[in-house]
């Protein structure tokens, strides 16, 4: 049975596959839009989501929880910067944009970036 397997292995030891979560995520916060593949673009958004979630509310348990995966310089931003930014939106902070496949071995490639300030506020605006 498959029951609570729902995380992508990435073909990687647990502990390897940490370090990739989190390093992809220091990355998308600090350039908000990255190029990655599409399995590693599905697998790093719910991960970043909940980072920008707790860092809606800034007080320190939601400091301590990010500074257990974000270095101080990347928290300092999400918390600051990212933050503040959706505190109005519900969720969907990040969005993928599927690309042509890499040509050296055919992966599918994604963008994966943080969604715009116009598209962050106001649902209502064109």
């Amino acid at each position: 049975m498959k029951h609570g397997k729902k995380n992508r292995k990435f073909g990687r030891k647990q502990g390897q596959r940490k370090a990739l979560l989190k390093i992809l995520a220091a990355n998308l916060i600090l350039a908000e839009k990255i190029k990655t593949t599409e399995a590693k673009a599905k697998g790093l958004q719910p991960f970043v989501e909940k980072l920008i979630t707790k860092s809606k509310n800034n007080n320190l348990l939601s400091i301590r929880y990010l500074s257990r995966y974000l270095p101080e310089k990347i928290r300092k931003k999400i918390i600051e910067e990212i933050g503040p930014r959706y505190k109005e939106r519900a969720g969907g902070y990040t969005r993928i944009i599927k690309l042509a496949p890499r040509k050296t071995d055919s992966a599918k490639m994604a963008i994966i970036e943080l969604v715009g300030d116009k598209d962050a506020g106001n649902k209502d605006s064109p």
